[in-house]
């Protein structure tokens, strides 16, 4: 497939304006002309609480309606699913205190130490609250891999959820889903999915990853800042979240806490419509279908700067390379023997080369690479990225380790 890198970096204000190379977008990409416009728009045209009687009313009800439908064909799940918060991290917390009032003490909950702590922690305050037990299931420290081995190791027949990555943030593993979702469902438990890595770089598939429940974050895939939380529809209609007396007690309004930000919700629709532009000639009109084949072309175009990237490193002495999954993102990890990782990404700034170093909330992951709370510097692609980003990449890292 072909793709063009130039053509989508003109449409970024920042790319254009800041003379960088960015290898920061695994902590929130850049943000597209039509995303600021949408947010915009939003802002400028008259806005109300969701209604149908006046123009204000009926156009804060449109936004809500059409990003919950792009969200919908985002993550191949009904739009009636698609619920709106501050950020993943508000919402897997609202998910594991609900889901916790029917735990108590006896039952188990497992989480990974691939992943990033937003899907770790909560988990564990929830349990903690009721004295269910956690189980953690590890990874490969060699190849950064989370296998289903690891996981089934930690079921039990107490098991209530299981909560996983889909892509680690921190070295781009992306464990095998379905296989997981299989093993946790034999078990007679629920599998909560982080994909707020993984829906950067991949087509996301609820039915066909086979979770129960999933998160993402639109800021992570050219969006505003919010957090999206979907699952399956019999699932959240059986949830009972703590909400006000009035507020709307219909999924997906029950989950939604307050007045939703109406022009996020117009931005998130605007980098929905943004990606499935991305898609080559003959897609097809159906949102979904274009949505699908932006992302084959996207990763085939960020997997082969990636892959630019870890052959040179490979040639640098004194340079590890923590990524080494067979199925992964375009983001990798490395250290430089003798330099901390933060002395090398402020090395790289002075290139004007942003590539930040950290173990970026994902803690446990990083403890179990050796790499403790330092972590690594992290080179993550987003579809902006040219080869001309990795050649400025590679000649300051060469200076760097010169």
């Amino acid at each position: 497939m072909s793709f063009d890198a130039a053509a989508v970096r003109a449409h970024f204000p920042a790319l254009l304006s800041s003379g960088w190379a960015r290898f920061d977008a695994p902590g929130g990409t850049q943000t597209p002309a039509p995303v600021v416009e949408a947010v915009a728009e939003a802002l400028t045209r008259p806005l109300a609480n969701r209604g149908t009687l006046t123009e204000a009313q009926r156009n804060a009800d449109r936004i809500v309606t059409e990003a919950r439908e792009a969200m919908g064909d985002f993550l191949n799940t009904p739009a009636r699913t698609v619920v709106f918060g501050r950020s993943a991290t508000q919402l897997v917390y609202d998910l594991a205190r609900t889901l916790a009032k029917d735990w108590g003490p006896g039952d188990e909950v497992v989480v990974s130490r691939l992943d990033h702590d937003s899907n770790i922690r909560p988990w564990i305050q929830a349990a903690e609250a009721v004295g269910a037990t956690v189980r953690w299931a590890g990874f490969d420290a060699a190849t950064g891999e989370l296998r289903p081995e690891h996981v089934e190791a930690a079921l039990s027949p107490r098991t209530r959820l299981v909560a996983v990555t889909a892509a680690s943030n921190l070295n781009g593993a992306r464990p095998d889903v379905p296989a997981l979702a299989s093993l946790v469902h034999a078990a007679g438990a629920l599998l909560h999915v982080d994909a707020v890595h993984h829906a950067a770089h991949a087509a996301v598939d609820l039915p066909a990853l086979g979770a129960d429940t999933l998160v993402c974050s639109p800021y992570k895939f050219l969006g505003p800042h919010l957090g999206v939380l979907t699952g399956r529809a019999g699932l959240l209609e059986s949830l009972r979240p703590d909400k006000l007396l009035p507020s709307g007690d219909a999924v997906p309004e029950r989950f939604e806490l307050g007045t939703l930000p109406y022009e996020l919700l117009a931005g998130t629709r605007a980098a929905v419509d943004f990606l499935a532009g991305l898609a080559p000639a003959g897609a097809g009109k159906d949102r979904r279908e274009r949505l699908v084949a932006a992302f084959a072309a996207l990763e085939e175009h960020e997997d082969r700067l990636r892959d630019r990237v870890t052959e040179a490193l490979a040639r640098f002495p004194g340079v590890t390379v923590h990524s080494r999954a067979a199925h992964r993102t375009s983001t990798l990890l490395f250290t430089v023997d003798g330099i901390p990782a933060a002395e090398v990404s402020r090395r790289l700034a002075t290139h004007r080369v942003d590539a930040p170093a950290g173990s970026f909330y994902a803690l446990e992951a990083s403890r179990h690479l050796g790499l403790g709370a330092e972590g690594g510097v992290r080179v993550g692609l987003a579809p902006y990225n040219d080869d001309a980003d990795v050649d400025r990449l590679l000649a300051a890292l060469a200076d760097v380790l010169g």
